[in-house]
């Protein structure tokens, strides 16, 4: 007896009236995705300061430190200016929630602004260099903490473009923002100090690079975010600037101070388009119901149904 052929026809992502699945996040792009560059470069400038400090390299600890201070009170000001009262940042001190990365992050800032202000502080005036020293090192102990946790405080949203690259964003964040920070330090330090700063921008763009590849492979039909409009061209010119500039600071850095500058300023401007790139993608996805619906019903179809008996011998 032949099959009777369904009538019903094949169901397609779709939403009322074509209005997106989720509420886009409201946030601006010049506070928001500014915060994830500043604090990024922060942070691993701090760690940057501390080794140049013990390995005798005045010059790039100097230089990391003060750009640890600057970084983290621009990140701190955009992130109060998106929050629009400052109320709200000291509110979420009033708790501590381990499983919230903002509760946590609120208090990786609350440590660390001090010290890398304190450090950065008595770098400029030369007053209590061994208070200034003790604090360059807690900031460098903070630092990765602060250069990762916002990968991870955006990937614990519902947006998909940032919750399915959850497990390699906050790597691309801590090489991104090691980029960064070491290009800052071969603009800001003679060639003969500037050995760390090379071999950390080296070494952050390769795992930028390959963290965020394998991201947007891995993660099937929500990487067209990543790949197409505003984020696309951004990251398009976050890869030739990063991967432009790690070549530069690898076979010209060490020899000229022009070349490292240019290669500094190429991985600072990668970085920071890195970080747009990655808020602009999220924006999109949210916006776009198909990026929320269909790998929800990708993840249902592949789970074996409830109803089926096991099958026996």
């Amino acid at each position: 007896m032949p099959r009777e052929r369904t009538v019903v026809p094949k169901p397609s992502f779709t939403s009322y009236y074509g209005k997106p699945v989720l509420n886009p996040p409201r946030w601006e792009p010049l506070n928001v995705a500014g915060y994830l560059f500043l604090g990024g470069l922060s942070g691993a400038s701090s760690i940057l300061a501390a080794g140049a400090e013990l390995t005798g390299r005045p010059a790039l600890a100097r230089a990391g430190k003060i750009a640890a201070l600057v970084g983290i009170s621009g990140s701190a000001a955009a992130l109060v200016k998106d929050l629009e009262r400052p109320g709200r940042f000291y509110n979420m001190l009033r708790v501590v929630k381990p499983t919230s990365p903002m509760s946590i992050g609120s208090w990786i800032l609350a440590t660390y602004g001090p010290l890398a202000g304190v450090a950065g502080a008595t770098a400029v005036t030369g007053w209590f260099p061994r208070l200034g020293r003790l604090a360059t090192v807690g900031a460098a102990l903070t630092g990765p903490a602060v250069a990762s946790y916002t990968g991870v405080l955006i990937a614990d949203t519902a947006v998909p473009a940032w919750h399915e690259a959850h497990r390699e964003l906050p790597f691309t964040f801590v090489g991104s923002a090691a980029a960064a920070a070491g290009g800052l330090g071969m603009i800001a330090a003679p060639v003969e100090e500037a050995g760390p700063a090379r071999r950390a921008a080296v070494l952050g763009a390769a795992l930028e690079t390959a963290t965020s590849t394998l991201s947007e492979r891995r993660m099937g039909m929500v990487g067209e975010a990543y790949r197409t409009g505003k984020a696309g061209r951004l990251l398009t010119a976050a890869r030739v600037l990063t991967v432009g500039g790690a070549l530069g600071a690898a076979l010209l850095g060490g020899r000229s101070r022009l070349a490292a500058a240019a290669s500094g300023l190429a991985l600072l401007a990668g970085s920071a388009c890195t970080r747009f790139g990655i808020f602009e993608a999220g924006l999109a996805s949210a916006r776009d119901p198909k990026y929320t619906v269909v790998p929800q019903r990708e993840r249902l179809n592949s789970k074996p149904s409830a109803d089926a008996s096991p099958e026996t011998e």
